[in-house]
């Protein structure tokens, strides 16, 4: 997938950086480090106020990749409609494990963290900690989403919040289109 000029991106594509979520390559420049011309993309991530470079030749390696494909986004809403799988570990452990597939990068991994935390309005109270992980991925999840349909992060938001709350119910590329749209739409009502 690299273009003419060698490079995997280009400067305006959105990518997502494992850390961080979902940027936009804002330039592609040269700068010397260490006496040495390095080749750098300069990723931005507005949501963080924040500037990241990133070696072009260590892009892959560093986890720097485009945005979810149709059938990965579907394949992470589907996942939201599951049912929870919470292990039977200290909360510690969990916790540990819910960062680092935060921190992946992959949105079905996210999607699994989403799931597994969210709580329905009959449900218990979260704890401050797992409140604050589930909001994470959740906003992760939704960038991401909001990215990859073209819609803005509160339609994404609503659209993951119909996912969460139907069960088993599977959803056609079509009709993820057609769901997105109408949240925009109330969205925009709003």
């Amino acid at each position: 997938m690299t273009s003419k000029t060698g490079l995997e991106f280009k400067v305006g594509d959105a990518v997502v950086y494992p850390a961080h979520g979902v940027g936009k390559v804002a330039a592609v420049e040269v700068q010397e480090v260490a006496g040495m011309e390095l080749e750098v993309y300069v990723v931005t991530f507005d949501h963080e106020k924040m500037t990241l470079r990133v070696p072009t030749k260590k892009a892959k390696t560093a986890g720097l990749r485009t945005l979810a494909a149709d059938d990965v986004v579907t394949k992470a809403l589907t996942t939201l409609k599951g049912r929870a799988r919470i292990k039977r570990t200290m909360w510690s452990r969990r916790a540990q494990e819910y960062e680092a597939k935060i921190n992946s990068g992959d949105l079905i991994s996210i999607a699994e963290v989403v799931r597994d935390l969210h709580r329905a309005d009959s449900q218990p109270e979260q704890s401050y900690s797992e409140r604050q992980l589930y909001e994470s991925a959740l906003d992760r999840m939704a960038r991401e989403v909001a990215a990859a349909n073209r819609i803005d992060k509160e339609a994404a938001v609503e659209l993951l919040g119909k996912s969460l709350s139907a069960k088993k119910a599977v959803l056609s590329p079509a009709a993820i289109a057609a769901a997105a749209a109408e949240a925009e739409a109330e969205a925009e009502a709003a």
